[in-house]
């Protein structure tokens, strides 16, 4: 993401969800509960957009994504999209699925951390969403439901077919978005879709405290491992080693990497700029 911000100015009006920034680490709350935080269309470009501002900035330095209430997302909502859905043309439906699939991308993309603090339902969209995170810390009480070709609609909706075979592997990618059937979280963890399974009522907790640890690292080391993970999924390995190395030779040019060094020779912690 661009760094270089346009004329419109910096909002704070997010009315689909609520934003706090501290030390470095946002926090991102959706706030529906009542809905157990189903998505609108609002809610979707207002993620998508807060996102790219984020990643604008570069104060932020590890963001965690939570839900409020019962759960973390039970996807779309049913009546104000799949039901405004059906009286869309191709050209609307086309719009809408490509902004769905453009906040996994901004998820993928940002140049910072983000952690899923998953409890309670995850479903569709929502399973998604945390799929696309880089650390989903859980609940117990956390369960997953990749829900689409229930409601008539493929698996592979909002990258979930591209993403999921290479967290999960390619047969239980298969059965989760074929059945769409729920995966709760032992399960989930035995499978390797959790990054953490917490003891109950602590994954908001355990979250916010790998954020503090994140924002406290060498930011910039860990926007790049997140953007080769990303690059490297689709990359022959002589395309891959040589980013590798066009990568590390940029950071080794930089004042974390000389900073290492000399807090390794003064027998300190280092004092990491991001830089």
């Amino acid at each position: 993401m661009s760094p270089f911000p346009s004329s419109a100015p910096r909002t704070e009006n997010w009315r689909h969800l609520r934003l706090s920034v501290e030390d470095g680490v946002a926090t991102v709350t959706l706030a529906r509960p009542e809905k157990l935080n189903a998505l609108t269309f609002g809610a979707y470009a207002d993620l998508r957009d807060l996102l790219a501002e984020l990643a604008r900035e570069r104060a932020v330095r590890a963001l965690v994504l939570a839900g409020e209430g019962r759960g973390f997302c039970s996807g779309g909502d049913v009546d104000e999209i799949i039901g405004a859905t059906l009286s869309m043309d191709t050209a609307q439906l086309l719009d809408f699925n490509r902004m769905t699939g453009q906040v996994v991308r901004a998820v993928r993309e940002c140049p910072f951390p983000v952690i899923a603090a998953i409890h309670g339902v995850a479903a569709g969209a929502g399973a998604v969403l945390a799929l696309a995170a880089d650390f989903r810390i859980a609940d117990p009480s956390a369960r997953f439901s990749f829900l689409f070709t229930k409601v008539g609609l493929s698996g592979g909706d909002m990258g979930a077919a591209y993403l999921l075979p290479r967290v999960v592997g390619l047969g239980h990618a298969t059965r989760l978005l074929m059945l769409g059937e729920p995966v709760r979280a032992p399960e989930a963890e035995r499978i390797g879709l959790l990054s953490e399974l917490t003891d109950e009522g602590q994954a908001d907790a355990r979250a916010a405290e790998l954020a503090r640890h994140l924002a406290a690292g060498p930011a910039l080391a860990y926007a790049q491992t997140k953007a080769l993970l990303t690059a490297e999924l689709d990359m022959p390995l002589a395309a891959a080693v040589e980013l590798d190395a066009a990568t590390q030779a940029l950071l080794m040019n930089g004042q974390d990497y000389a900073e290492f060094h000399a807090a390794f020779t003064e027998k300190r912690p280092p004092k990491w700029q991001g830089r």
